[in-house]
């Protein structure tokens, strides 16, 4: 078992990742730009090291400065978290042959997975249902033309590289296609430097489920159910839940078997997730893999009653898992918590928090690293907090959410609480009956004067 392992992270995910690894009796060391001096992960770790000031590319992505933290630490792991270098496989490999365990993928399945073009391909060969489209990257507009033609409007076209949103157009008719190309690829090459693009059918009403999955080094994998991701604001999530009011059994069974055959095609080692699109038949399509923990893990984690923070450790450090397949036997959801102002289309609101009141009680849990008199820079992503309810059924675990979220006071910046507040009152919600495009028609009512 490791001795020592490294945060190369920020925020709640490095104060999560610290706990466990203090549970485990692991000594931590935390990383921190000048910014994040006061942040509760640097305070708790057993050890921190400062990497530079705070802009992302001077300290948190900075390979250089991580390695060097580790080594003068003698750090012998490293664990990523999510986003920054967690799916970076030149960072995976710098950290082989520096003889530190990257607890995360493999070079090579990074860039396997990472590249859309390349993982739907692979998921093919495996038999994992796959949305129609390109084969691969399109070289041409001409080419384009002719697959979004053989394919049918509506057609989405993608980045190879992208993320968050970045490089994606949807296009309903011949017409618009040039347009959405051209600017499609202008936007790739500018957020990834990479204006390659591929495309697949648009699916109709889809709902964003995903599929958390575990392998380890012998090449077995299981899957833990799924996450129903559906809420979201400019392809960015706000709200997901465990498990999804649209499951039937046979699709979680159906879906959970095609995660499986995934994972165990390209020998998988780690905590991952298989995202699917699912139309409103109930088919189901790959989209992409995530080779990292997830930012809602913690949702799967109450459902099932399992450490994922710590299966990954021991993944990693070479231990086998039990293979069992999970049906969640509860249900949690976990709202987003942001620094943003919802009443004024979620802009940023970095600032001081001048007063904290934490929710609390039987099945709320709270995943953050601010505190009363902490200062939202505007360097990083803006979620905050992590608010989770479990109860034994959905309309329980809402009408938790509800009570945590009129509990949960936070003074000195705008925050996502009101919209999460309002959210859980919509019918449609509440209801189940909700898709990706759920949020282009949710309207936020206006806060009331006092």
């Amino acid at each position: 078992m490791f001795k020592k392992i490294l945060i190369a992270n920020r925020g709640e995910i490095a104060l999560r990742i610290i706990r466990t690894c203090r549970e485990m009796g692991i000594k931590s060391v935390a990383v921190y730009s000048t910014a994040d001096e006061e942040s509760l992960h640097v305070r708790f770790a057993d050890e921190a090291v400062c990497i530079g000031p705070p802009p992302s590319n001077l300290s948190y992505l900075k390979m250089s400065s991580i390695i060097a933290a580790a080594e003068i630490t003698n750090a012998d792991a490293i664990h990523p978290g999510y986003g920054f270098l967690s799916e970076n496989a030149k960072f995976s490999k710098i950290c082989q042959e520096h003889n530190i365990k990257f607890i995360g993928a493999s070079p090579e399945m990074i860039e396997r997975m990472g590249d859309k073009a390349s993982a739907k391909a692979t998921m093919k060969a495996a038999g994992v249902p796959t949305v129609p489209g390109s084969d691969g990257i399109i070289e041409s507009f001409e080419e384009c033309e002719k697959i979004a033609k053989e394919t049918g409007y509506p057609v989405m076209l993608k980045a190879t590289a992208g993320g968050g949103g970045k490089g994606m157009r949807e296009v309903w008719k011949k017409e618009d296609l040039r347009k959405a190309w051209d600017s499609a690829r202008q936007e790739a090459a500018a957020a990834f430097g990479n204006d390659a693009m591929y495309m697949e059918k648009l699916i109709e009403e889809p709902r964003h489920i995903e599929i958390q999955i575990i392998g380890d080094s012998t090449g077995r994998a299981c899957h833990l159910s799924e996450r129903d991701c559906s809420i979201q604001r400019r392809h960015q999530k706000l709200t997901e839940e465990t498990p999804s009011p649209f499951m039937t059994k046979k699709l979680r069974t159906d879906m959970g078997n095609a995660a499986v055959k995934a994972a165990e095609y390209i020998k998988y080692e780690g905590a991952g997730t298989i995202e699917f699109l699912v139309d409103k038949h109930r088919n189901f399509y790959f989209m992409e893999m995530n080779t990292r923990i997830q930012v809602e893990h913690p949702i799967t984690e109450q459902v099932i009653d399992y450490d994922l923070v710590r299966e990954q450790i021991l993944v990693a450090a070479g231990v086998p898992i039990s293979g069992k397949n999970y049906t969640p036997q509860l249900h949690a959801i976990e709202c987003r918590i942001n620094a943003e102002d919802p009443y004024n289309d979620f802009r940023p609101s970095p600032g001081k928090i001048t007063v904290l009141h934490a929710p609390g009680g039987h099945g709320v849990r709270l995943d953050t690293h601010v505190y009363a008199g902490y200062t939202i820079v505007p360097n990083y992503d803006s979620m905050i907090a992590k608010l989770i309810t479990t109860a034994q059924t959905r309309e329980e675990a809402i009408s938790k959410m509800k009570r945590a979220l009129d509990e949960f006071v936070i003074e000195g910046i705008k925050t996502t609480i009101p919209f999460h507040r309002q959210l859980m009152d919509d019918p449609d919600y509440v209801a189940g009956n909700y898709t990706t495009a759920f949020m282009s028609h949710f309207k936020m009512k206006e806060p009331e004067v006092e």
